[in-house]
């Protein structure tokens, strides 16, 4: 005999199925979807910094995005070009493409790819004086029209423009970050996937220490599906590709002869974004200010961090032997002396 339900009790169950399915939803959506007045400016719409632009926009990862460069037109022509593919993307995120930064006020978060861009047989060092007055010009500009943001910097040598946008924007430490150890790490373990033939999704790498030639990859914390490939290859195998990381910037260099890499820092820089944008709180390598972690004082150098709404949240220490602990301060006292010899 099949029982009755009350119609009253019916349709007050039917409503509240129906508002608990309404609020999962709304949770998703706030999970995916950034708050409605987040805005982001890319300064430098070179290579990196309009493929930066652009996959912010594909990822839906602001409400505006606005691209600045000096050379008249080419923000404006980049900034319309991905606008007009966003229809086929099927994002709504605005773009617009600009000579000044008046159009940048109140950004939430300011990424900064401008300077020049390495040549073949030119060091990172020798790009210093240069992208140094570059990078503080363009802090300086845009952190006065938005003095609330959290800045992400792309241009090279990496740890010491990062210092440079620091001690120009007068920000707090943890709202001023470099786009680093998230690159070299995902080269290391593109090198590793390829040795090994597996799946890129299955290996987690860690490189720490400056952007450059005495950078630190962590052999001991790099995975492949959990298993560290210490135990998948020789030590030779290993030192070799630790070696092609250490030169992956410039190997890409002698390649293109007249350019530099683009494809893979602007991916890294919006894997930093997205954690940030979406409060995500990510474990990630980026060049952080140290106080006192790891023993390193007063600069910037690539340690794992967790990044969310407001920029740094943690320094993640993690446990290093004496080999690795040596190479990571020499590493930061390299980037130390580097900042010496500038003139802020």
């Amino acid at each position: 005999m099949a029982c009755s339900v009350p119609t009253g009790w019916a349709a007050s169950f039917e409503v509240r199925v129906l508002l608990f399915l309404e609020h999962i939803v709304r949770f998703h959506q706030s999970r995916s979807i950034p708050e409605k007045l987040m805005k982001i400016t890319v300064v430098g719409a070179g290579n990196v910094g309009a493929t930066t632009a652009q996959r912010v926009v594909d990822k839906q990862l602001a409400n505006e995005v606005v691209l600045v460069d000096i050379v008249e037109g080419v923000p404006q022509g980049k900034g319309l070009d991905v606008l007009e593919a966003a229809p086929v993307e099927k994002s709504d995120v605005k773009i617009v493409g600009t000579n000044g930064y008046a159009e940048t006020a109140n950004s939430d978060l300011i990424i900064i790819t401008a300077g020049i861009p390495r040549k073949p047989g030119m060091s990172r060092d020798d790009l210093m004086n240069t992208n140094s007055s570059i990078v503080k010009s363009c802090t300086q500009a845009a952190v006065a029209l938005s003095p609330g943001a959290v800045i992400i910097v792309v241009s090279n040598p990496l740890d010491v423009m990062t210092y440079v946008a620091w001690k120009i924007s007068g920000f707090a430490p943890h709202r001023v970050m470099g786009m680093a150890g998230v690159l070299d790490a995902a080269r290391f373990r593109a090198f590793i996937a390829m040795e090994l033939n597996v799946s890129v999704e299955d290996v987690n790498a860690f490189v720490l220490g400056g952007h450059g030639d005495s950078m630190v990859p962590l052999p001991r914390y790099s995975t492949v599906a959990g298993i560290p490939i210490t135990e998948l290859m020789d030590a030779a195998t290993i030192e070799r590709l630790v070696k092609r990381t250490r030169d992956g910037g410039i190997e890409i260099v002698n390649y293109l002869k007249t350019g530099s890499a683009y494809y893979a820092p602007s991916s890294s820089a919006v894997l930093m974004a997205e954690s940030i944008v979406r409060d995500k709180k990510r474990i990630l390598p980026c060049s952080a200010y140290l106080q006192g972690e790891y023993g390193i004082r007063d600069t910037y150098v690539g340690v794992p961090v967790k990044l969310g709404r407001n920029g740094i949240e943690e320094i993640v220490q993690i446990k290093l032997n004496k080999e690795e602990d040596e190479a990571l301060k020499q590493s930061a006292d390299e980037v130390r002396q580097a900042i010496t010899r500038l003139k802020l």
